[in-house]
């Protein structure tokens, strides 16, 4: 028996997702009552593919930029460490469909995208390490496979 983990990401098992996927983790309320819903978006399949750093670095500006605009309440919106996905934060909405819709805008708006906001040393702590083309590449792979954001494990 494999022992329980504090973060739910350890105790969920890698080998039998099928990314891409939209998973909502859990859900926290705070002292107020307030809800706070945590998503797991998964880009890449774990431990068969990953995004490169650079696109993964401009596409995250990008989504935390986006998102805003598509989405009230949105929390944060930051990058997997295994570079296969991103977790979002959204507090006092628990509508997965808005979460998905947003997730398509906000990539489409990348597609579009002329440059890569706070791409620049002052606002940004790595501002060499930028790829608009990869960002785009991972935005397009992801909305590829839209139609199966809900499916979480493969059959």
């Amino acid at each position: 028996m494999v022992k329980k983990m504090n973060v739910e990401s350890f105790n969920l098992d890698h080998t039998k997702v099928k990314a891409p996927y939209v998973r909502l983790v859990g859900v926290t309320t705070g002292a107020n009552n307030d809800k706070v819903y945590k998503y797991d978006i998964r880009f890449c399949q774990p431990n068969k593919d990953h995004m490169e750093m650079a696109g993964l670095h401009s596409i995250e500006h990008l989504m935390a930029e986006n998102i805003r605009n598509h989405m009230d309440n949105v929390l944060d919106i930051g990058p997997m460490g295994c570079q296969t996905g991103f977790y979002l934060a959204v507090i006092n909405n628990d509508s997965y469909d808005e979460v998905v819709e947003a997730l398509e805008n906000t990539l489409k708006d990348v597609l579009a995208a002329q440059e890569v906001p706070a791409c620049n040393e002052v606002q940004c702590g790595w501002a060499a390490n930028h790829s608009l083309e990869g960002a785009k590449e991972i935005a397009s792979k992801m909305l590829e496979g839209k139609d199966e954001w809900h499916i979480v494990f493969a059959e």
